[in-house]
């Protein structure tokens, strides 16, 4: 038999991302806790399975950054006002992946907290910046959010311009605390840069780093690539995808994450494998000239298997680690040295960047990233979900 269940939701932009936002109360019982259930419910909510990787019967848009979820509850930690939960719904596989968080969604959950009651009404200004403090659950981080309030409630309407998006919003400031795991050195391997060996493609040398996601950076050059390649000049090539999962893959072991390859095939969201160069001029998705003059050095990642459009949040929190760590293969993209941050380009532009870093006795850690974005409410409403 099919139950429908009728779900209250909202359906939120956040960075270069949207996704489906739910109170964690809002949910069915059997929701309300990890598990079986929970999962179904969420991929039939985004429209997944779906093997013509469409997501039509769903709020998904068949992409990584659109098959998104969300589930926020009141925080029972002290000094944090909500609990943020991600799941990333795989689009033609049964599978969500909780493994990490999404950065860009993350603007949004500050505006979500507030439009729902999470943050007490005495501390919401007439106008103004409010601090939100979330309790990022995947990965047991502190995220600190500053929403702009305009006569007292969010104020989403603003001449920040943030490159991926086609409209300008008001600018949410985002700061990641610790985002690398505390008493544990973000270089996994204890080093800066490794080589990995991949059969059939030689020994290419890699930095890989767990901070705000864990992610593999190797050079644009060591991979025969141009460092400016924008989505179709990969994801519809299928032995592109296949080369950059075997390098996914021969980084996912060495960082210790997997430990059989078929592993990575029900761990798809992390880790993020990146490629880095130096600046140059190229012409961004939306047909605007970025000049090799005004950022540091450009990225590509891929999420999900496939190029991103833009830059996803946390693999941003990456780069900026990466940047600022000497020696470093991201660090020597953008010229090498003492940085405090990087401008850097991606497919859609650009996007900028700050973190701090340290080599400690436990070995390097961050201490924060931050970085800026945008989020609205796109629909509230409730859903109607048969399982």
């Amino acid at each position: 038999m099919t139950t429908k269940y009728k779900v209250p939701a909202t359906y939120m932009r956040g960075g270069t991302s949207k996704g489906v936002f739910f109170k964690l109360s809002d949910l069915p019982l059997e929701a309300q806790a990890p598990g079986e259930f929970r999962d179904k419910l969420l991929m039939r909510v985004i429209g997944s399975p779906d093997p013509y990787e469409k997501q039509i019967d769903g709020m998904g848009g068949a992409t990584s950054s659109t098959s998104k979820t969300v589930i926020v509850a009141k925080s029972d930690k002290a000094d944090h006002d909500v609990d943020y939960l991600f799941g990333q719904v795989a689009i033609d596989k049964p599978s969500v992946d909780w493994s990490g968080n999404c950065g860009n969604l993350t603007a949004a959950v500050g505006a979500f907290a507030i439009n729902n009651g999470f943050v007490d009404a005495s501390r919401i200004p007439q106008n103004g910046d409010l601090e939100v403090r979330i309790w990022q659950k995947n990965i047991e981080k502190t995220l600190v959010v500053q929403v702009p309030i305009k006569d007292g409630e969010v104020n989403e309407v603003g001449d920040f311009k943030l490159d991926g998006v086609a409209f300008t919003s008001s600018e949410i400031k985002v700061q990641f605390l610790a985002p690398s795991p505390v008493g544990e050195n973000m270089f996994p391997t204890g080093n800066l840069v490794d080589t990995l060996t991949v059969d059939g493609l030689g020994d290419i040398p890699a930095t890989m780093i767990n901070a705000g996601i864990p992610t593999i950076f190797v050079n644009s050059h060591d991979i025969n690539y141009s460092g400016v390649e924008l989505q179709e000049d990969i994801n519809g090539d299928s032995d592109k995808l296949a080369f950059f999962e075997k390098l996914r893959i021969a980084g996912a072991l060495k960082m210790g994450l997997i430990s059989d390859p078929s592993e990575a095939k029900t761990r798809q969201h992390t880790p993020k494998i990146a490629f880095v160069s130096p600046s140059q001029d190229y012409i961004s998705s939306s047909g605007d000239m970025v000049k090799s003059a005004n950022i540091d050095l450009n990225v590509r990642a891929l999420s999900m298997g496939k190029l991103h459009h833009a830059m996803m949040g946390t693999a941003a929190v990456a780069i900026a680690c990466a940047a600022v760590t000497k020696g470093t293969l991201v660090n020597l993209a953008a010229g090498g040295g003492d940085i405090s941050d990087v401008n850097f380009g991606h497919p859609s532009g650009t996007m900028k960047v700050g973190a701090k870093t340290a080599e400690t006795d436990a070995g390097w850690q961050a201490e924060f990233a931050s970085m800026s974005r945008s989020a609205r409410v796109i629909m509230e409403g409730v859903l109607h979900v048969p399982l």
